[in-house]
C-alpha cells in the first residue's frame, strides 16, 4: 500500500477542503466540486503508478474540460484571473476566489505547481502540440508575465472605479474572450518558439502567484545521488528546463516544475 500513499493523501486533501467548504458556505456545490477534483488528480496519480503512458494526460481533460465548460461557458464563472479580482473586490468568498486560494496560492505549499501539469485547461490544449520538448534555449522574457498580471488587475480596477454597470455579465464575456486569446498567443508562441509550455514560462499571469508558493512545495521531485549518472535524459525532457538533479530550493527553474513526471519516467536508473 506504500506506493499508493500519495494519490489517497491527495484525495484526503480535497476532501477535506470539499467537507470544510460545503459545511462553511453550507452548499453542497462544494462538496461535489472538490470531491470530483480530488478524484480526478488521485485517479491519474494511480494511473501514473501503474505506468499508465496518457495518465496526466487524463487528468487534464478531466479537470480542465469541468472548468472551462461547466463551470465557465455552462455556470458561466469567470475562473481566470479576472474574476478572481472581480470577487476579491466584492469582498464575497465564492467561486474564482476560493478557486485561487486552493489551487494557485496557498495550495502550491503542498502540490508546487501540479495545477498547471494536471489541471490548467489553457494547458490542456497546448499539451497536444507537437513541441513536447523544448527545442531552443529558454529565453529571458518571462517578465511580460508581470506585465499581463497587470492588465488584469487594472482592468478589473477600472470597471469598478467607473462603475460600470453589469459587470457580471462582462466577466462572463471577459472569460470567453480571453480563453481565445490565450489559445491564440499559446498556439503561436508553440510554434515560434518550438516549445508547447512558452505560455507558461513567459505570458501567463497566474504564475505570478504559483511560483513564489511553489519554492515552499511539500510535494516535489528529488533525486537519488547515489543512483544518479548524470546522464542528463532528465533535462532533456523537461517541458520547464527544471535542474530536477540538483535538490535543493535554490536549483534551476525550480518553481517551474509542473509534476509532470517525464523526467521520472525517463530516468533510466530510476533516480528520481
Amino acid at each position: 500500500m506504500k506506493q499508493y500513499r500519495l494519490p489517497i493523501i491527495m484525495l484526503a486533501i480535497f476532501e477535506a477542503v470539499a467537507i470544510s467548504l460545503w459545511l462553511t458556505k453550507d452548499n453542497i456545490f462544494y462538496l461535489f466540486n472538490f470531491s470530483y477534483i480530488g478524484l480526478s488528480i488521485s485517479f491519474g496519480v494511480f494511473l501514473f503508478i501503474k505506468k499508465y503512458k496518457h495518465a496526466r494526460r487524463i487528468v487534464q481533460l478531466l479537470v480542465g474540460l469541468y472548468m472551462l465548460i461547466y463551470l465557465g461557458l455552462i455556470c458561466q464563472e469567470n475562473m481566470q484571473i479576472e474574476g478572481f479580482w472581480y470577487y476579491l473586490f466584492t469582498g464575497v468568498f465564492e467561486a474564482a476566489t476560493i478557486h485561487y486560494a486552493v489551487a494557485k496560492i496557498f495550495g502550491p505549499l503542498i502540490f508546487g505547481r501540479g495545477w498547471c501539469g494536471y489541471a490548467c485547461w489553457t494547458a490542456m490544449v497546448l499539451d497536444f502540440l507537437p513541441y513536447k520538448v523544448p527545442q531552443e534555449p529558454r529565453r529571458k522574457i518571462g517578465w511580460i508575465r508581470y506585465i499581463t498580471f497587470a492588465v488584469s488587475l487594472i482592468f478589473v480596477s477600472a470597471l469598478f472605479l467607473a462603475k460600470v454597470g453589469n459587470i457580471e455579465r462582462i466577466m462572463f464575456w471577459a472569460f470567453i474572450i480571453g480563453n481565445i486569446v490565450y489559445y491564440a498567443v499559446g498556439i503561436a508562441l508553440a510554434f515560434a518558439f518550438k516549445d508547447n509550455r512558452a505560455f507558461c514560462k513567459y505570458i501567463c499571469p497566474i504564475t505570478v502567484f504559483l511560483k513564489p508558493m511553489s519554492y515552499f512545495s511539500v510535494i516535489r521531485i528529488k533525486c537519488d545521488k547515489d543512483k544518479c549518472v548524470s546522464c542528463g535524459k532528465c533535462k532533456q525532457v523537461c517541458p520547464m528546463n527544471v535542474d530536477v538533479t540538483d535538490n535543493s530550493r535554490k536549483r534551476l527553474n525550480g518553481t517551474e516544475c509542473i509534476l509532470c513526471n517525464e523526467c521520472v519516467r525517463n530516468c533510466p536508473k530510476k533516480a528520481l
